[in-house]
């Protein structure tokens, strides 16, 4: 009884330390209250029920979540897309360990590499989750000495962020990547990749949606003439980056009073940033006084022009705008960054639409690999990440609006009996069925009744039944019925596969509209 009062002073000394640092928030650190949150649930665990009894927190960990049947329906779908449009490319697929070296991570990912997952040392070697699929991808590259592939992955990443799980944000989450590595002339691989995204987001009917555009030898450029000190480029970059989520004013005073940039420099960047539009602009800075005279901010504006030229061939200049506020925090990329947009329908006449969220992004990053190459090798690289996560989010949303059905499983047709004693014909048929490759289930009871068969029908969407009964049988029939028209015909036993594929193939396995 001693040890339980000892443990149960823990826990309410812990209880009141946690609700503390909650209480502080500002002055405490997310990841140190997340500590003593974990502390506390261990005690408690470790104390257990009166009866003795250790007591489960029945939940997910922060950040993450389950999937029903029809949420896991509704991503198949939204991933058969993706990868039909990546397959249509031209792109392999490969796969890497969802854990790497953890100095393999460090030192990528700029202010964002605080919320790299670490895994406790296993083995003698230092872990960590990986973040994203690009820098495993560039690792596979330097380790297996390629110079050229166009691949995609799809895999979960980890990141140790606050979750906003109602905005598609989580710690765990998939990410769907495309990327072209090696030496080819300027901007063609960066075209298609702009192109597979509005092919892809098109595909999925999100609503409208623009693809912002920038580069960051341009971003690069700016800060140079501007007079940002070299040391602070990428800092000052990933305060840039927040202009889709903040005011201009929030930013500068990031700019200034948290990292030490001069105010009148940041007036400088802010003239440039708030600039957006087409081929137009990249013309008129071409022309403008200081930037024409940086050698960086020229050879981006001039990949620029010429990106716009393919686009204009894709057909796709519509959805492209080029955006100075543009900057993508992360600190690998090299040149062309690009960013997709949701956007708003406007509330008033004559307003310009809004961003509702980033749902795809990428950019170039020609000097990764290198960082992994023991001889420095480079090896150029271009691509993108759909946002799917995002995506889903807004698919199951409108269909929980809807109130549409959704079909969670591919089933053609339900072998059913009209009467008694005839599970072993039943079983014999949906066999041959299954041999065929038809997809057919039937009830796991003996003596089912016919309205229960066809009432599961109903309820799981499988559009056609396959009845046998005693007369059907002596024919050498089956009693073929649509579950929708309630339409019933005779079908020859010889011929019933090719009549349930030849119906079947108008009914899509999901829904998803």
């Amino acid at each position: 009884m001693a040890d339980r009062a000892a443990l149960e002073e823990a826990v309410r000394l812990q209880g009141e330390r946690v609700r503390g640092l909650k209480l502080q928030k500002a002055g405490a650190e997310l990841i140190q209250i997340e500590e003593e949150v974990s502390k506390l649930l261990k005690l408690k665990a470790e104390l257990g029920s009166d009866e003795g009894k250790q007591k489960f927190v029945l939940k997910t960990p922060k950040g993450t979540r389950d999937y029903s049947p029809r949420q896991m329906a509704v991503r198949e779908k939204v991933f058969d897309v993706i990868i039909s449009c990546f397959k249509r490319h031209g792109a392999e697929v490969i796969d890497t360990p969802v854990f790497e070296l953890k100095e393999t991570l460090t030192g990528k990912y700029g202010e964002d590499s605080k919320l790299i997952y670490d895994l406790k040392d296993q083995g003698g070697e230092l872990l960590a989750l990986r973040y994203d699929l690009t820098v495993p991808f560039a690792r596979y590259l330097a380790m297996n000495k390629l110079t050229n592939i166009k691949r995609y992955h799809i895999a979960k990443v980890y990141r140790r962020d606050n979750p906003a799980m109602t905005r598609g944000r989580y710690r765990e989450f998939y990410q769907c990547d495309f990327d072209i590595a090696g030496q080819f002339d300027p901007m063609i691989p960066d075209a298609e990749c702009l192109k597979i995204i509005c092919e892809i987001l098109s595909a999925l009917q999100l609503g409208d949606f623009l693809i912002k555009v920038n580069d960051r030898r341009i971003l690069d450029g700016m800060f140079n003439v501007c007079g940002v000190p070299d040391s602070k480029f990428r800092t000052i970059c990933s305060s840039v980056d927040k202009l889709d989520k903040m005011s201009w004013e929030d930013v500068k005073n990031e700019m200034v009073e948290e990292k030490g940039l001069a105010s009148e420099v940041a007036d400088l960047i802010g003239a440039y940033v708030k600039q957006h539009g087409g081929v137009s602009l990249v013309e008129q800075l071409l022309q403008d006084p200081k930037l024409s005279q940086n050698k960086l901010a020229l050879e981006g504006l001039g990949d620029l022009k010429l990106l716009f030229e393919y686009l204009t061939l894709f057909g796709i200049t519509e959805k492209i705008t080029f955006d100075l506020s543009l900057a993508r925090g992360l600190d690998y990329y090299t040149g062309v960054i690009y960013e997709a947009v949701l956007l708003q329908t406007p509330t008033r006449q004559g307003e310009e639409p809004l961003g509702v969220g980033s749902v795809a992004a990428g950019g170039r990053y020609d000097g990764l690999v290198g960082m992994f190459d023991p001889k420095g090798r480079k090896v150029p690289c271009v691509g993108l990440s759909i946002g799917v996560e995002r995506i889903f989010s807004i698919v199951e949303q409108r269909m929980e609006a809807s109130e549409e059905k959704v079909r969670t499983t591919e089933t053609q047709v339900l072998v059913a009996a009209a009467q008694k004693k005839l599970l072993e014909e039943r079983l014999k048929l949906v066999a041959e069925l299954w041999d065929r490759g038809i997809k057919a289930e039937l009830l796991y009871k003996k003596n089912p009744k016919l309205l229960t068969q066809l009432q599961y029908c109903e309820e799981t969407g499988i559009p056609l039944v396959a009845i046998i009964g005693e007369q059907e049988l002596k024919d050498g029939v089956v009693k073929l019925r649509s579950v929708a028209s309630r339409e019933e015909v005779d079908i020859r036993k010889e011929n019933l596969v090719e009549e349930i594929r030849r119906r079947t193939s108008q009914y899509p396995p999901h829904l998803l509209n």
